[in-house]
């Protein structure tokens, strides 16, 4: 679908397609445990968060050199222009890289410079948030944001990923209050596997903007009214949540629901090349099963550019919104 939108909840790893994936592995040597792509997809099948992460991590023996990191952030950025994105705020994760021995500076470097020439080459602008491995050490979280701090100029805000359920927000709170010392903006994975108190944690703890997921939000109803009086926005997954079974089907999912509720719902595509499409893909998903029509459509559209750290930059968001308003559907 071509309706002008932002990606707020992008992880880039999660873009890695197979084919990607042995290309990468052939050029750095790499032994993959799988005969051919078609094994390799067919593996992309699983039980809950768990089971995911583990081959996520896996695969991501392949990315080595900042040609790699950039070819994959590239990859990305013209599958997310083919399906109308205009601005994407990308996920990476810094700790599941240098623990294999790639420094921090190869992989900022190697997507910042994909990342910066993404408008000339895609129309997409974009912003790279940096995130912690919650079922990481807090001390290993402060360590990375102290790395981190010759690349600050290509990072906009930190993040929170990975494991949820044991892992609670609270035990970030020194690196996040670090990171905002440091200018950086606040958002958190909260609410898909873990409880929604976790939510409230991430928003008075780690002082967040935005909650990635949040799909548990809608156990509790004060809480929902607090997310709705406080226009926090919500980077769902759908697609996702169907995958790792947070949800049945998608005909179940209560994005519509959270919409009638008056929640800012964004929809993402997460973990594309895991999960089942990138966002366009989504867009269309969540239409036919939910029978969204186009002014819903509209208003996710809109959100999404609404949700997005764009404040340095009123005018950019301003010409996205109009594009979204004057969008005419097929």
């Amino acid at each position: 679908m071509h309706l002008p939108k932002a990606e707020l909840h992008l992880h880039i790893e999660g873009t890695l397609e197979p084919e990607l994936a042995f290309a990468l592995a052939a050029r750095n040597g790499v032994d993959l445990p799988y005969a051919d792509t078609e094994e390799l997809r067919t593996a992309y099948l699983f039980d809950d968060l768990q089971s995911f992460l583990d081959l996520y991590y896996a695969l991501m023996a392949v990315l080595r050199t900042e040609d790699d990191f950039a070819e994959l952030a590239d990859a990305y950025l013209a599958r997310a222009a083919a399906q109308g994105v205009r601005h994407a705020e990308i996920f990476f994760d810094p700790q599941a890289h240098t623990a294999r021995g790639v420094p921090i500076g190869t992989v900022v470097e190697g997507l910042g410079r994909a990342l910066e020439r993404s408008e000339e080459t895609h129309g997409v602008s974009t912003q790279l948030i940096m995130c912690f491995l919650r079922d990481e050490s807090a001390e290993s979280a402060l360590a990375t944001l102290e790395a981190a701090k010759p690349y600050l100029h290509r990072i906009s805000a930190v993040g929170l990923d990975s494991a949820e359920v044991g892992h609670p927000p609270v035990k970030f709170r020194e690196v996040y209050e670090a990171a905002g010392a440091l200018g950086l903006r606040k958002v958190a994975h909260a609410g898909e596997e873990g409880p929604p108190a976790y939510i409230r944690e991430a928003l008075d703890v780690l002082g967040v903007e935005r909650i990635d997921h949040g799909l548990r939000c809608v156990e509790d109803p004060e809480l929902v009214e607090r997310l709705v009086a406080d226009r926090v926005p919500l980077t769902l997954c759908p697609l996702s949540n169907v995958r790792l079974r947070a949800v049945g089907t998608l005909e179940e999912h209560p994005l519509r629901a959270m919409m009638d509720a008056g929640l800012l719902c964004t929809v993402n595509s997460d973990d594309p090349a895991y999960f089942g499409g990138y966002v366009g893909d989504t867009f269309h998903a969540v239409q036919e099963a939910l029978g969204l029509d186009r002014e819903r459509l509209r208003t996710l559209a809109r959100n999404s550019f609404e949700a997005a750290f764009l404040d340095h930059d009123e005018e950019r968001r301003a010409r996205y919104l109009a594009e979204v308003e004057a969008y005419v559907f097929d």
